[in-house]
């Protein structure tokens, strides 16, 4: 495993496992980290010391303690805690200034999804995404598990999973994500789509799923996100937006790249279910004629 994996695997435990180690002292000391970091992201360990009122060196052990190599690692993390906790707020107030034009904020914001799409395309990894069809094909059912805004992706997802012929069945509510997964065992796929801090209903669908011995892939925006911890692999792609909700430029892209992999892992299927698809699409009831 690569230096940078395990970095990233390091950073699967949750805030209360790493405290778990400190002293209650250190507990208290560190928790107004947890509760606000955006507040703390920029700020130097010798500052950091300062505003929780201690000293560099006890700052340097709580975060040691912690399970950090050092500050860098722990400043990472706490980045990953950010975008975790985001709210729509904090997204308006980093935009641009409250005074600027129309234009301004327009021009801001394709900014932000140009910069989600490139760190999609940059972080790729076409190989996962060959292995990931792989297993979509070999999946007696497919469960996709979502809710909320993130519905929408898995309405997207599964019309064209259902396009290929694949067993695919969505649950977008509490109810029917239980119903769902007692159901399952390890000949199944499921796929969990949630960002920031995640929906409970789509996170305990998930561990229930995996205890369950399906396997489990997390979408979501970080690794510090429950999705990420709990997943047996996870794809990531920001959500970060200049307005009050969520950009979908990242997680579109990602399902589109999704999509193609699993279409050509059996080309030949795809192709002969698109022919036949064709038919109705030039000639079904469905479309309006003059």
């Amino acid at each position: 495993m690569s230096r940078r994996r395990t970095n990233q695997h390091s950073t699967l435990s949750s805030w209360h496992e790493r405290i778990a180690g400190l002293s209650p002292k250190r507990q208290e000391l560190i928790r107004p980290v947890h509760e606000d970091p955006r507040s703390f992201l920029f700020l130097s360990i010798r500052a950091l010391a300062g505003k929780l009122r201690t000293d560099t060196a006890t700052m340097l052990r709580a975060i040691r303690g912690m399970g950090f190599s050092g500050y860098p690692d722990f400043r990472k993390y706490l980045h990953d805690l950010a975008i975790a906790h985001a709210t729509s707020l904090d997204s308006m107030v980093a935009g641009a200034a409250k005074d600027s034009d129309i234009p301004s904020h327009v021009r801001d914001s394709l900014d932000q999804d140009q910069k989600n799409f490139t760190s999609l395309r940059n972080t790729s990894n076409t190989r996962q995404l060959a292995q990931f069809a792989k297993r979509v094909w070999s999946a007696r059912r497919i469960t996709l598990l979502g809710g909320d805004l993130a519905a929408t992706l898995v309405f997207f997802l599964e019309h064209h999973l259902v396009m290929l012929g694949l067993p695919v069945f969505s649950a977008t509510s509490p109810g029917r994500v239980v119903h769902l997964v007692r159901t399952l065992d390890k000949n199944d796929l499921v796929i969990a789509i949630s960002f920031h801090r995640a929906l409970r209903q789509t996170v305990e669908g998930m561990r229930q799923a995996k205890a369950r011995g399906a396997y489990c892939v997390g979408i979501t925006d970080t690794f510090v996100s429950p999705i990420a911890r709990f997943a047996h692999e996870c794809f990531l792609t920001s959500v970060e937006t200049c307005h009050f909700g969520d950009s979908y430029v990242g997680p579109m892209a990602l399902l589109n790249i999704i999509l193609v992999a699993c279409a050509n892992y059996r080309r030949g299927r795809a192709l002969a279910l698109a022919r036949e698809a064709a038919q109705e699409q030039q000639r079904g009831f469905r479309w309006y004629e003059d």
